[in-house]
């Protein structure tokens, strides 16, 4: 009888057809054995569907098929929420289709918080994924954005949460975590107004406010770059500013719900709007800033 932690990991996927079979052999390479997959179709309609499908049959004990009712896209958060709410194990982990982790991500992180039983959740950081194309003038592009916090820290709440606030490129990425299964349960999952961006932000910001969270220096994720990503389209379309006002209309009220009273995490969070309401008067308050510290230094 396995007496390890059962780790239940959740894919959400819509017409990945291209990345999704890289992202399942990650899984099936974790040095870490004692694991459940479960496949979540966002309504594909590409071949993704029969490739999940496929896996199953492969290995039925340990790899579940699920979708929306109809076959619907219900967006990013309700899948994940499909996916936790189906998931029998006491952590749960989070891999995007079209990204891959490295093998010793389950068993390093897994490690950490059964060291540390305070943390909700372990992340670290993240290597954005260029090279995974071949093209040659993609191979120097790959970087590991830096945690911006101590690592190997519990770090206490709410101080992640304001850095998270200020510093919006060192938010964990949801396939970097690892998570307590009744802390996901305790804040309510994810927030299914978020479709497609800022799901992830608004997941960690409820997880950061009320508890404790361990920092890894290990990078043990790769973030595929690629023009068809949530994230790339919202760039290419105009739809990041919109993404990001929404996300953070969200969190003033969800702060205030929650009856929130520090004031760095309401000053970090007026800063930020007004960096997004008015974008030249902050360029050139930042270049006032960065010549008025030259002229200190001098």
């Amino acid at each position: 009888m396995n007496t390890r932690p059962l780790v239940s990991v959740v894919v959400i996927f819509r017409d990945a057809g291209r990345f999704l079979d890289e992202a399942v052999e990650s899984i099936l390479a974790q040095t870490y054995a004692n694991w459940e997959l479960l496949l979540v179709d966002d309504g594909s309609v590409d071949n993704s569907t029969s490739q999940a499908c496929r896996w199953v049959e492969r290995d039925p004990s340990r790899i579940r098929y699920l979708e929306h009712m109809e076959h619907a896209n219900r967006g990013m958060s309700a899948s994940r929420n499909l996916g936790v709410w189906h998931a029998r194990g006491g952590y749960i982990a989070f891999l995007d289709a079209d990204d891959i982790w490295l093998p010793a991500k389950l068993e390093r992180q897994l490690a950490l918080l059964e060291a540390w039983p305070d943390a909700a959740m372990v992340y670290g950081p993240t290597r954005w994924w260029y090279s995974w194309s071949g093209l040659p003038e993609a191979q120097q592009l790959d970087f590991v954005h830096p945690l911006g916090v101590p690592a190997e820290t519990l770090i206490r709440p709410p101080v992640l949460l304001g850095h998270l606030i200020r510093s919006e490129g060192s938010s964990p990425c949801t396939c970097s975590i690892l998570v307590r299964r009744d802390i996901v349960e305790q804040v309510g999952g994810f927030e299914n107004a978020f479709r497609g961006l800022y799901e992830d932000q608004a997941f960690c910001a409820k997880i950061c406010l009320r508890y404790p969270v361990m920092a890894s220096s290990e990078c043990l994720y790769l973030y595929r770059q690629h023009p068809d990503s949530a994230c790339a389209v919202a760039a290419r379309t105009g739809l990041a500013r919109p993404g990001r006002r929404q996300f953070l209309i969200w969190l003033e009220t969800y702060l205030s719900d929650q009856r929130v009273t520090d004031a760095g995490l309401w000053e970090a969070l007026r800063d930020e709007q007004w960096q997004l309401d008015h974008p030249v008067l902050d360029r050139a308050r930042s270049i006032a800033r960065r010549m008025r510290d030259a002229i200190v230094s001098a």
